[in-house]
């Protein structure tokens, strides 16, 4: 079985509350027994997580030798100009570690207009511009992508994972808080 979940704000990846956290679980999203995630998204991280109760799907998806494909849309503060998207798409140092290449593109108004808004919404500045990217990364350490746009000097301000291999979430189908479960054609566009 094989289900996407897409994650609001302010949920784990897991179905064990941590003690004294803040946070919500997905013990509350009336998932099918014995399933996982694969993967995971941090509580401030929205969107496509997937689940599954099948042995090796999370090597299947998550080991970067295959370069199996995760699009990210991230809105981040200020206006990333095309040397800050280059440093990106080249691979940034975070840490002790050297990111792999990935793909960077801005994401055009008609496109962001799609992400259902945030509850509660990010920090609005009056002052500050934002812009939203699209990162595609094969890939995926701890708060990567926060820490790459950091890098380049452009905070996440919002973080929504839209696309695992060919399988993109639509929000229409699935808002936020709401699961399937995905259909033979589904997975094959997810594995792909």
């Amino acid at each position: 079985m094989l289900i996407a979940l897409n994650k609001p704000y302010g949920v784990l990846s897991q179905f064990t509350p941590e003690p004294g956290s803040k946070w919500r679980t997905l013990a509350e999203f009336a998932l099918p027994a014995g399933v996982y995630p694969l993967g995971r998204l941090d509580a401030d991280s929205e969107g496509l997580l997937l689940l599954s109760d099948e042995a090796g799907a999370n090597s299947r998806l998550l080991d970067p030798e295959r370069g199996h494909g995760r699009e990210y849309w991230v809105q981040v503060e200020r206006v990333p100009d095309d040397d800050a998207l280059a440093r990106l798409a080249r691979g940034v140092r975070i840490g002790d570690y050297e990111t792999r290449p990935c793909r960077v593109d801005r994401l055009d108004a008609t496109r962001a207009a799609a992400i259902p808004p945030r509850d509660p919404p990010i920090r609005y500045r009056k002052n500050v511009p934002d812009t939203w990217l699209s990162l595609e990364l094969t890939e995926g350490k701890n708060r990567q992508v926060r820490r790459m746009t950091a890098a380049v000097g452009h905070p996440t301000l919002r973080l929504v994972r839209v696309r695992t291999g060919a399988w993109r979430l639509d929000f229409a189908d699935l808002p936020p808080g709401r699961w399937r479960e995905l259909s033979d054609a589904d997975r094959r566009a997810v594995f792909a």
